[in-house]
């Protein structure tokens, strides 16, 4: 048997004598694995860019709103009847275990001013647990102190966002501003977040007491009322049985019978998280999925150009039988031929998507990230599609009669 260095150097020249029909050969494992790159990329970096998005709004929360009104047999949405309390709020913490921290929460889109500038923002009354629940920090200043929720102080924290539109280039700790006609001395300012997954601006906000909110900002009928309550758990593993316990509790609370509808709604962020998260997992797949058909169909195009050129050489191998080659000799070859051209197609492609990826990422509509597995995926795929389609015309070769391979015209 001829030995593998003398066999992979045959296989080599064979290719090199056809060049272009090589290259051509190979274009559809380029094609193939270019996608495959740059789809798992977009995939990849949508999910992150999703997982970051989740982070930036907490982690193991339940979120507990306020039901749905009905006027006139028409449902409103959820939060739109005040069903919640500070009272409630008070009760879970005080009531339910694993609870590591809690806010009520309720907002209005308030008119801001300062001097001769204005600005239309979201206002949260709340109190200082919010900022830890959902991952806001301070970048100067201070967050509130129990004493001003207490006192209903009228003290503010605010974006970025607020501090640019309303501030400018000035500091705007200690300055006063108003929330509608109210003045607020501005005690903090956050440190930027960012858009949310859902594109809001997350600077784009300001915290007062909550206290102070219901007592001198918002508006309401209902005294005491809040919108949401955010109820940080311990850990993740708790959720489930925390979120069992409040719905029995506001139950209780709310004198609601056995067989009547909840006036509120859990909403488990956790579970919201690992479903998005696993729906832009599914996606990433099947993108890929849909792009290594490319593969196969460069794989098809292997076997077609090298069943041509069985055929083409069949007095080469006529010859080389002649002189002493085994049929495992010629299988051998024909098989190393079509790896190889698998194998080039496979890295100029993952060149080529690793670039496709960059370019995405630079032009910033979408993100992407190219993963170490993705190129191993891609070419350990095309060096697979390198035997599979390559074995039957390396095996036809094989099977050629020395004497009929000869005569062969």
């Amino acid at each position: 048997m001829i030995d593998a260095k003398s066999t992979f150097n045959m296989a080599i020249r064979s290719l090199k004598i056809n060049k272009m029909r090589s290259i051509l050969t190979s274009l559809g494992i380029i094609i193939g694995v270019s996608a495959v790159i740059i789809m798992l990329a977009v995939g990849t970096g949508a999910r992150e860019k999703i997982a970051k998005d989740m982070e930036s709004m907490g982690s193991n929360i339940l979120v507990v709103r306020s039901g749905a009104a009905n006027s006139g047999g028409v449902r409103m949405g959820s939060g739109s009847k005040p069903t919640l309390t500070l009272k409630d709020a008070k009760a879970i913490e005080k009531s339910c275990s694993n609870v590591l921290s809690i806010a009520p929460y309720s907002s209005e889109v308030k008119q801001l001013t300062f001097r001769n500038q204005n600005w239309s923002s979201t206002v949260g009354g709340t109190t200082d647990s919010f900022l830890f629940i959902r991952n806001y920090e301070i970048q100067s200043g201070r967050n509130f102190s129990n004493e001003d929720v207490k006192n209903a102080s009228k003290v503010a924290i605010i974006g970025n966002t607020i501090a640019t539109e309303l501030f400018g280039d000035m500091e705007p700790i200690g300055k006063t501003f108003r929330i509608g006609n109210v003045p607020f001395k501005i005690i903090g300012v956050l440190a930027t977040k960012g858009q949310s997954g859902m594109g809001q601006d997350q600077d784009d906000i300001s915290f007062i007491p909550i206290t102070t909110a219901q007592r001198k900002v918002f508006g309401t009928d209902f005294p005491g009322t809040v919108s949401m309550i955010n109820v940080k758990a311990t850990d993740s593993e708790a959720l489930t049985n925390l979120e069992d316990e409040i719905t029995d509790l506001i139950r209780e609370k709310h004198h609601i019978g056995k067989f009547q509808e909840d006036d509120f709604q859990i909403r488990n962020m956790a579970q919201m998280q690992e479903t998005i998260k696993s729906s832009a997992k599914t996606m990433s797949v099947l993108l890929g999925a849909i792009a290594s058909i490319s593969l196969l169909v460069g794989g098809i195009g292997i076997m077609n150009i090298m069943l041509v050129s069985v055929t083409e050489r069949t007095k080469e191998i006529g010859i080389r039988m002649s002189i002493g080659a085994k049929p495992a000799d010629i299988r051998v070859q024909f098989l190393i031929e079509s790896i190889i051209l698998s194998l080039a197609g496979g890295i100029i492609g993952v060149i080529i998507g690793i670039s496709g990826a960059a370019l995405i990422q630079m032009g910033g509509a979408m993100s992407a990230k190219v993963s170490l597995f993705s190129i191993c995926l891609a070419l350990g795929f095309s060096g697979f599609i390198g035997v599979v389609f390559g074995y039957y015309p390396a095996y036809k070769a094989s099977l050629l009669n020395p004497i009929d391979a000869l005569r062969y015209e």
